[in-house]
């Protein structure tokens, strides 16, 4: 009998306890479109507590209510992280009504971001937002770093040992002295610093169908709407003879990869390259030279005429 109470004791606790966190839970969501902080305890109650990332539909409960979002429904191997029980197939559509009626800012407001979207919306805005921070744009390494520029160009100094370069002319001397061993290679050369801005000298050897290539491409440090504001030429040569690339920098948003793959920048087979090299041809020496300028409109004609940098 002493049992029996006790365990009815502990039954009737538990209930209160669950009317409790309910009554507060729809509390909170009865006020959501008062003004203050109660918006932002909504918002917390649309945080997955597995990845801390916003949940969006379908958005999952398990028998005791607690919610997930659908990546990390099969990421706990179909466990609630809260309880422990299996959460089934259960929508939480209450949640998913309430998300609907939501307006939040950019995640991004920090770093200068002034939009405020709908729930529903934000999340396809974040994905493109000019203020999202940048991937680290170091070639050769699966570096996980992301920031303002600013903070990029120190990293890429401080952690990266990369080359700095203030000026926007450039004459960069390649050698290797065994060019036919290299098929797959990256290499970052300089960060360039003209303009205001700063651009990424690209060095790349890879199979291109057949046939071993080099390529030297520029990328800007900024988005791709600025990018567009500059042009950039590329001239290698030897023996009388000279190749030459002229093109607009792309966007560090592209990754040196994709620039690589979409061919865009100047393409050396090597063994024009080694042509250029002079000697046996067995040792690669290349000499790269290049200079950025700036597009400017002209006020008058409308045509764009180029900033020289001195």
């Amino acid at each position: 009998m002493e049992s029996s109470s006790i365990d009815s004791s502990i039954l009737s606790l538990t209930m209160m306890e669950e009317d409790e966190h309910t009554h507060h839970q729809f509390s909170s969501i009865s006020k959501l479109h008062n003004n203050g902080p109660t918006t932002t305890s909504v918002h917390d109650l649309l945080e997955c507590p597995v990845c801390t990332n916003s949940m969006y539909p379908p958005i999952h409960q398990c028998h005791n209510g607690h919610t997930l979002c659908s990546t990390c429904k099969t990421r706990v191997h179909n466990r609630c992280p809260t309880c422990r029980q299996e959460p089934g197939d259960i929508r939480c559509l209450a949640l998913e009504k309430i998300a609907e009626s939501l307006e939040l800012p950019c995640r991004y407001i920090s770093l200068g971001c002034p939009e405020i979207f709908p729930y529903y919306s934000k999340l396809k805005h974040e994905a493109i937002c000019n203020f999202r921070p940048y991937n680290c744009p170091y070639a050769g390494s699966d570096c996980s770093i992301v920031g303002d520029i600013p903070y990029l160009v120190a990293h890429l100094r401080d952690d990266h040992r990369v080359d700095m370069h203030s000026g926007c002319t450039f004459n960069h001397r390649y050698v290797k002295s065994n060019p036919m061993e290299v098929e797959n290679a990256t290499w970052m050369l300089t960060v360039f610093h003209c303009f205001g801005q700063y651009f990424c000298l690209h060095f790349e050897a890879f199979q291109l169908g057949m046939a071993p290539v080099y390529m030297a491409f520029l990328r800007f440090m900024g988005d791709e709407r600025e990018a567009r504001n500059y042009s950039y030429s590329l001239e290698v040569g030897g023996n009388g003879r000279k190749l030459t690339f002229e093109g607009s920098p792309r966007s560090i948003r592209d990754s040196h990869k994709k620039v690589r793959d979409s061919h865009d920048g100047l393409i050396i087979y090597r063994h024009m390259a080694l042509f250029f090299s002079g000697g046996d041809r067995k040792e690669l020496k290349l000499r790269v030279t290049g200079r950025i300028w700036k597009e400017q409109q002209n006020p008058d004609g409308g045509v764009c005429i180029p900033n020289l940098c001195t």
